[in-house]
Order: structure tokens, then sequence, then C-alpha cells
């Protein structure tokens, strides 16, 4: 989950770092993000925004074939040195999803995957229905976007603006960007309903701009039973969105 297109130039990206290396500790919660997708991942996979690989060592770990983007060079070296010798990587790409010269300069890669997936990404790009075109234009025809972005203008506190993000969103207000990108949407779901407490406590009542450690890693001893209640609440209400749209 990493920044794949230039955030507010005025947000230092110590804030993004720090908050990847927070939840790289977390396996029970990541494990969990990566299950969540996966249904909708299949065959060649592309994810957009690795960051540190946090998603991306689920995927390879398991077996499941992935090329990585990233926007910023010194991200793309981390996937590397990482996950370098998994011969399941095909690939560590470096890509503005929003780049001026976005058909000139990746249209080798058009049409290319079967499944497309970006995890905490478009919430930091100012022309989101520019990211959803290109992140369309990769795909094949009847291949599969998930996005994951976080849920609810109501939350956007000091975590949010020390990321970079724009906005938050509703099931609503996504599926009105997969619509005008022509999506067929085949699911949708709200995802961690508990991560509302932490976010509101830490961001909004404390102020806090970097996820607590500590915090982190209380919430994910918990993971087992968390998604245990998001199976009964994931329609409704939850930190994050998540929303699947097929190319028709």
């Amino acid at each position: 989950m990493g920044k794949i297109a230039k955030a507010n130039p005025e947000v230092n990206d110590v804030f993004g770092y720090s908050t990847l290396e927070s939840i790289s500790g977390a396996d029970k919660f990541n494990r969990w993000m990566y299950e969540t997708i996966k249904p909708f991942c299949k065959g060649r996979v592309l994810e957009i925004g690795g960051g540190i690989g946090n998603i991306s060592q689920c995927f390879l770990n398991d077996g499941e074939e992935l090329v990585v983007t990233e926007l910023q060079t010194e991200y793309c070296n981390i996937i590397r040195r990482r996950f370098g010798n998994h011969q399941n990587l095909k690939g560590v790409l470096e890509m503005d999803i929003v780049d001026p010269d976005f058909d000139l300069k990746y249209n080798e890669w058009f049409g290319t995957f079967d499944a497309v997936f970006a995890l905490n990404v478009v919430e930091h790009i100012e022309d989101q229905h520019k990211a959803i075109a290109n992140c369309k234009k990769l795909l094949k025809k009847g291949g599969s976007l998930v996005i994951l972005v976080p849920a609810f203008q109501t939350l956007f506190n000091h975590f949010d603006t020390a990321l970079g993000h724009y906005r938050r969103y509703t099931s609503k207000t996504l599926q009105a960007v997969f619509n005008a990108n022509d999506l067929s949407i085949i699911h949708r779901q709200y995802f961690n309903l508990i991560g509302i407490a932490g976010w509101w406590v830490s961001g909004s009542l404390l102020q806090k701009k970097i996820i607590p450690e500590g915090q982190m890693k209380l919430y994910n001893f918990f993971v087992p039973v968390f998604r245990i209640i998001d199976k009964i609440s994931n329609k409704w209400l939850g930190l994050s969105v998540i929303m699947v749209g097929k190319v028709k």
C-alpha cells in the first residue's frame, strides 16, 4: 500500500513510510486484507502502489504471480530487495498512474492483466477519475479492478492530512467513479469496523500523525475476533470501503 501518484506536495513521506512500517508487523491484519481481495485477483495480477510490500508478500508467499508498481524509486528498490528471490515476482515497475504521458510510457502493458488492485492508493490522487481510467487500460476485457480506500469523510483527521489524503469515500461515492469509467460493479463491501475506534482516538482525539506501533500490535492480536464482527457489519460500516469492477 503506497503512493503511486504525486500526493499533496507539502506532505513529507516520512509519515507514509512510518505507517507502512507499523502495518508491516501486523501479519494477521495484512493476511485479512489479502484474503478479502484474493478471490477477485486471479490470473496475471498487477499491484498499483506496492509500498514496502505488505500485501505483495502475501501474494508471493502463496505462490501467486505478481507484478508490482510504485511511484517512488526508493519503494521499488525495497520491493526488489525483499522479494528479488521470488521467481513469481514478474516485475517491479516505476509507474505514475496519472502521468500526463501515461499512454506513451506504459502502452506496452495495456490490456495485459486479468486483475489490477490498488489498496489505499486512490485517496492520494487528486484526479481520481484519471487514476481509475488508467488502471482500466491495463486490464484485459473482462478483467477485474479491485480498489480499497478510506471510508467516510467524517473520519478525516490528522492521519489523513499527514498521509496526503485528498478525500475519504462511501460505497456510493466510489461507485460513482466506477460508473463514470464504465466498469460493471461485481462486489462492494466495507472493511475493518473496529478500526474506526482506533483511527478516531489516535487521529482525532489525540491528534497523532502516525499510527502508534503498540496500538497496531494490540489490534493485530485481536484480528481473528474483528474478522467475525466484520462479517455482520461489512454491508454498512467500516474504516475502509472495497469495490470490484469488471471491464465490459
